[in-house]
């Protein structure tokens, strides 16, 4: 393992010579009401570098990129833009110095064309003062080509996908002209083909010269994607290494402050008895003639590409979603009527992959939250008993290390990797006989996924048949007992633990005939 960089030594050199600085930022403090976010933060970047981001959840990371963005000052610290000191006080300010930040939720205005996203708040008139389209779109295909985007400029952003409209936010920073780009948690919405293409299009920017901070909590992209990697931890720079001479177990006990050694635990039990069935599921092209079961003590994964349609399948089944045909099995009975209230009352609890849109709701406190399906425990007519209440959510919490205030916080409040414990604890707060969970690690720091893990697998010893469905073949690979893998709609394969291979699995996953 190699450093290559710190807050007082910034001589960072590449092969024989040192690319020139295009940032560096030292000492930088951040201070809010009770709770101190940066105390000796730094950063640095070079021209043609791509440098990974990584920290764990509330280690500091979108703090020092918003002072370095300008959404708010450092209370103390220098900042050096091209070897100039400067003081950066508002966005505008960073993007007069050529910083462009790219947040996880895109800025862009859905019912503006692509011409006119671009040019928001600069737009171009014609010889009689009047705003022009036409301009803005001729103006708009240069940048657009330069990242590869072969799209019409009058297209309405609405209509893209949302690597297009990452690509759209990439060709509006050329047009401010920016030489250092932050990319917060690019891919985490993103298929497989346009991660794909992001990665292209950053490794032209990079051969462009322009130095790029990729803000990211998946390793894979780390070693795949950038030349560097800077580590923070409690507000603090813990170093920076050379992403081709370090191993993912230095950067977590970088990131973590302890060695997590392998941090998928699994202990492989024997199976019970068989909990939920289902039989050739039909539902339109999401879900194509499916069959699978799961058993007592087992977790089943299910693999597949993004739209191989795992998601979806498990929505028919529960009743989210239409069923075209097939039949549903619990514990040997067939379920007459699927729909979300009778399978939660028959056992079956879907914890679903978007957190924020379809888990929680983050301006309510985690009490609410962990009850809101089991209201009807503690609620009689006008009473509520509130001791059960209390200790309903008490138990929650605490079984899933909830760490908090207290639980009448929001859940807005709290980091990802504890939103997600809020969002088990809440359908666990239902005693389901069958748990799917829909990417329970995505977003999340690799500190809360070792606790994510250690908390599934203790579900799965007590009992509990548990469906696992993610996008990280790692993941599946190490913490099922069967996986399922699907494409397009159909499941292509099924394979034992002992039998998994990521060639096997991947040939699968692309609908590869034997």
């Amino acid at each position: 393992m190699s450093a290559i960089g710190s807050s007082h030594n910034t001589e960072c050199m590449w092969g024989e010579t040192m690319s020139k600085e295009l940032l560096r930022m030292e000492h930088i403090v951040k201070t809010f009401p009770g709770v101190k976010a940066l105390s000796d933060a730094a950063i640095t970047v070079h021209a043609g570098e791509v440098v990974g981001f990584m920290g764990e959840n509330g280690a500091g990371k979108s703090t020092l990129m918003n002072v370095l963005g300008g959404v708010f000052p450092a209370d103390s610290g220098d900042i050096y833009i091209e070897g100039q000191k400067v003081e950066i006080h508002s966005i505008h300010d960073s993007q007069a110095l050529g910083v462009a930040f790219i947040h996880q939720e895109l800025a862009l205005e859905p019912y503006l064309t692509i011409a006119e996203n671009i040019f928001l708040g600069r737009e171009m008139k014609n010889s009689m003062g009047m705003i022009s389209k036409d301009k803005m779109a001729e103006a708009a295909k240069p940048f657009l080509e330069r990242v590869g985007l072969h799209v019409d400029p009058n297209e309405f952003v609405g209509r893209l996908s949302l690597g297009q409209q990452q690509m759209v936010e990439i060709a509006k920073s050329f047009s401010l002209d920016a030489k250092i780009l932050i990319l917060d948690e690019p891919t985490s919405s993103l298929s497989e083909k346009e991660v794909n293409i992001l990665f292209q299009t950053v490794n032209d920017l990079r051969k462009q010269g322009m130095g790029i901070i990729f803000i990211t909590h998946k390793m894979a992209e780390v070693f795949q994607l950038c030349d560097s990697v800077t580590i923070m931890r409690d507000g603090e720079f813990m170093g920076s290494l050379k992403s081709g001479e370090c191993t993912e177990s230095q950067l977590i006990a970088l990131m973590v402050g302890r060695d997590l050694g392998n941090y998928y635990v699994r202990t492989f039990n024997e199976p019970g008895a068989v909990v939920l069935e289902a039989k050739h599921i039909h539902a339109g092209k999401r879900a194509v003639d499916c069959s699978f079961r799961v058993r007592s003590g087992e977790i089943l994964g299910f693999y597949g590409l993004v739209g191989s349609g795992r998601s979806e399948l498990m929505k028919a089944i529960m009743g989210l979603d239409p069923m075209d045909s097939g039949k549903v099995y619990l514990d040997g009975e067939e379920v007459k009527k699927a729909n979300p209230m009778y399978m939660q009352e028959k056992g079956v609890a879907l914890v679903p992959e978007s957190r924020k849109t379809e888990g929680l709701l983050l301006n309510n406190t985690i009490a609410f939250n962990i009850t809101l399906p089991i209201l009807s425990r503690f609620i009689n007519h006008l009473s509520v008993n509130t001791s059960m209440e209390d200790k309903i959510v008490e138990d929650g919490a605490k079984a899933l290390h909830v760490k908090a205030a207290s639980n009448r916080v929001n859940c807005s409040t709290l980091s990802g990797g504890n939103q997600q414990k809020v969002l088990l604890a809440k359908w666990l707060a239902t005693n389901p006989k069958v748990l799917i969970l829909d990417e329970p690690t995505r977003g999340i720091d690799v500190g809360a996924k070792a606790e994510i893990y250690t908390i599934i697998n203790d579900l799965a010893k007590s009992g509990l048949a548990v469906i696992l469905i993610s996008s990280e073949m790692p993941e599946v690979m190490n913490m099922s007992d069967r996986m399922m893998i699907m494409s397009e709609g159909r499941i292509t394969g099924e394979l034992k633990h002992e039998d998994y291979t990521q060639e096997l699995i991947l040939k699968y996953a692309m609908g590869v005939e034997e």
